[in-house]
Parts: structure tokens; sequence; C-alpha cells
């Protein structure tokens, strides 16, 4: 008999096992395999990491997962300058579109600014809080 487990703790090797095992269906559904990582860092002379842009290529479609900068380094072009390379190396890997989301107190106007289109928006908590789900033709 199968056991369903719920947990709030996530093992590595069940994310590598689901992980991989999704990859693998859809490779042998579209024919191919061309998701890649991508990270753009801004990094310090001492090769510290503040901040940065993290997501992945897939399918055509470059996806934002992660972006942050601390409040020392908004307002001066670095987080434009993260998010344009960003874009840059989407196109670059041949995506046509990219994707993200966002939470309304972070950073929609942002994106609104550098050409991204709110596709959707879902409620969440705190009331008056939501998802912003944004797109960019590429």
């Amino acid at each position: 008999m199968l056991d369903i487990l719920t947990t709030d703790t996530i093992d590595p090797a069940w994310e590598t096992l689901i992980g991989n095992g999704l990859n693998a269906f859809n490779d042998t559904v579209t024919g191919y395999a061309d998701r890649h990582p991508l990270a753009i860092l801004a990094r310090d002379d001492d090769g510290t990491v503040p901040g940065g842009a993290l997501g992945r290529s897939s399918l055509g479609l470059l996806f934002l997962d992660l972006f942050y900068l601390p409040a020392s380094l908004r307002g001066g072009g670095i987080g434009r300058d993260i998010l344009a390379r960003f874009e840059a190396e989407g196109r670059h890997r041949g995506c046509r579109s990219a994707v993200l989301y966002t939470i309304s107190f972070q950073a929609p106007e942002f994106y609104a600014r550098h050409g991204w289109q709110r596709f959707g928006e879902i409620p969440c908590d705190p009331p008056g809080t939501s998802r912003v789900f944004m797109t960019k033709t590429l």
C-alpha cells in the first residue's frame, strides 16, 4: 500500500526526483529539452553578492523567479541593468516571452516601466494585497 505524506520540509532528494521526473516527461512530450538556470548578480569589489535576479529558461519562455536588491542599491539604475541583462540573455537563448509574478507591494510599477504587462492578479493576504502576474514579449 502507498502512504501519502504531508510535510512542510522538502528533502532535496525529493525535489530532484520530482523535478527530474517532470523534466523527463516534458522532454518526451515536446521532443527537446532547453531548460537552463539563469543568474544575473550584482557583485561588490570584494566578491560579495548583495542581490540580483534568478530564473530559468524553458520551452521558449524566460522565467524571472526571484529579484532582490537591498534598499541601498535601489534607484540608481542597477535594477534596470540587471533586468535588461536578464531579458537579453533570454533573447540570446531563443525565448520569445518572459513571465514573472510579483506582489502588489513589491515591484509591479518597476516592471511596468520596463515594458512588462499585467496578465493576472490574485488577491492574497494580508487583505488588500495581491500576486501580480506579468509578461513581456522578448
